[in-house]
């Protein structure tokens, strides 16, 4: 009898789940954005600024933070490759409790780089959110914030490659 091979996972992967509550992710977005408010001297701008989570701006940051999630979720393309689903993809507004980022990670993946780029994701989150809350309300501190999420980004990027592993290519003349 022949062997068959395993229709199970395959043995040179693993599956490995990024978890973001949101509520975490909330409370990092308010603490810069009362940071970025309280050195502020014109008090309206402050709270306009401050009250970034509060009802009414809680729509905004959610459509952000969704946004946030889908481009993580792209950048980690090789390691998050999904088959498209038939079902009808609408636009309305969704608060997750927790993003979840289901990964196939090669076995020889390091947790170090899981937990760095659990990190870096973290802070893209939050930063994504800040930035675009203070294109609105603070334009002249948005660009300090695209810059750090223009560096987080490659620094994703760049632990993703990174762990690719060699090239292998075959020894032929032509």
């Amino acid at each position: 009898m022949k062997p068959t091979k395993d229709k199970g996972p395959c043995p040179t992967h693993k599956q490995v789940k990024l978890l973001f509550n949101t509520s975490e992710l909330l409370y990092d977005i308010k603490n810069y954005a009362y940071i970025e408010g309280n050195i502020m001297s014109d008090d309206e701008r402050k709270y306009q600024l401050i009250d970034i989570a509060e009802y009414g701006n809680d729509d905004r940051v959610t459509r952000v933070l969704n946004l946030a999630y889908a481009e993580c979720v792209e950048m980690l393309y090789p390691y998050t490759k999904e088959e498209i689903c038939t079902q009808e993809k609408d636009s309305n507004l969704e608060l997750l409790d927790c993003y979840v980022i289901n990964t196939n990670l090669p076995i020889g993946f390091s947790q170090t780089t899981v937990n760095i780029l659990s990190s870096l994701i973290h802070e893209y989150m939050v930063c994504r959110v800040v930035a675009d809350w203070l294109s609105i309300n603070k334009a002249e501190s948005q660009n300090n914030w695209e810059l750090k999420l223009l560096d987080i980004k490659n620094k994703i990027r760049g632990a993703v490659l990174n762990r690719r592993g060699p090239i292998k290519r075959k020894m032929q003349p032509f």
